[in-house]
């Protein structure tokens, strides 16, 4: 890669970087715009007082990284214009809002004083306004806004029997809730100590949700698909794609200081959705991907 070209991605990135910031900072008044309070919204619950110098600097370092993965999806795809514009949103929404805030609408009944639900359509709202703003001028801005020209070479990845559909997205939804678990006990709670009893106190999870993470097992896995189709290069670009794009979007929102979420507890979970999504991502693919070695014929 030629000097030049590295700058011109720079370029690109540094851009998307500033336009990612500004879509998460006015998103909240569109939000509201979008769905006009019928009452005074309740107040959220503060268990810290933040540096706003911080907040900024955090912010900026989360969308640059978010920036730099998505970029990395785009440019290694063999897909371009809308085709490719509709995978980055339902990929970026996918994982920084509709999976992350399932989470918090099952566990509001117990939240509820530290988060109010009233504010949870206006998440939903805000997650699609960013990333329906975003993805099409990430997309444009790598100049792959063009006519959706996929090469001409056959595509074989994901090309499979339904006999192994059927027992590799159950598996991979499986596979999900095991590296839930296991980075939630073994990872998460270790990292925040005495914090996370006083956070969450004597929180207990509903009989259902263990089939729930099953379920978003298995929406994880859907959205791992388009990304393993699209991508071009070897396998591991498709396993690396996926294992940033679930590692980064989802788990570096933890890198900002809130109000509502001590810093111990923040940082526990960066580590622990970080690490677990990468792992996850990449497992996924390389179940979704793998094929049965042919019978050897004997001479």
């Amino acid at each position: 890669m030629s000097a030049k070209t590295v700058a011109s991605l720079g370029l690109k990135v540094t851009t998307l970087t500033i336009i990612l910031f500004l879509c998460y900072a006015v998103t909240p008044g569109i939000s509201r715009a979008l769905l006009p309070p019928t009452g005074p919204m309740p107040p959220v619950r503060t268990v810290q007082s933040v540096d706003p110098t911080e907040v900024l600097v955090a912010s900026l370092i989360m969308c640059a990284c978010q920036s730099i993965v998505l970029s990395y999806a785009i440019v290694r795809s063999r897909w371009s214009g809308w085709r490719l514009t509709a995978t980055i949103f339902v990929v970026h929404y996918g994982v920084t809002t509709f999976l992350s805030q399932i989470e918090t609408v099952v566990f509001l009944v117990y939240l509820q004083d530290v988060f109010p639900a009233e504010m949870i359509p206006y998440l939903f709202v805000q997650g699609a306004v960013v990333a329906g703003l975003f993805a099409p001028l990430a997309v444009l801005i790598h100049g792959k806004m063009g006519r959706d020209r996929e090469p001409q070479e056959p595509n074989q990845r994901l090309d499979m029997s339904w006999t192994e559909w059927g027992w590799k997205l159950p598996l991979g939804a499986v596979l999900y809730v095991a590296i839930y678990l296991s980075f939630g006990w073994f990872v998460c709670m270790p990292l925040a100590g005495e914090a996370f009893q006083n956070y969450y106190g004597d929180l207990q999870g509903p009989m259902w949700v263990l089939p729930l993470q099953l379920l978003r097992g298995l929406i994880w896995t859907a959205l791992a698909l388009p990304v393993v189709r699209m991508m071009k290069g070897k396998p591991w670009e498709a396993r690396l794609a996926v294992g940033l794009l679930f590692s980064v979007l989802m788990g570096f929102l933890l890198l900002v200081p809130t109000e509502v979420m001590p810093d111990a507890i923040r940082l526990a979970h960066l580590v622990e959705v970080s690490s677990s999504n990468l792992l996850f991502g990449w497992l996924v693919v390389w179940l979704l991907n793998r094929r049965r070695a042919p019978p050897r014929v004997s001479w």
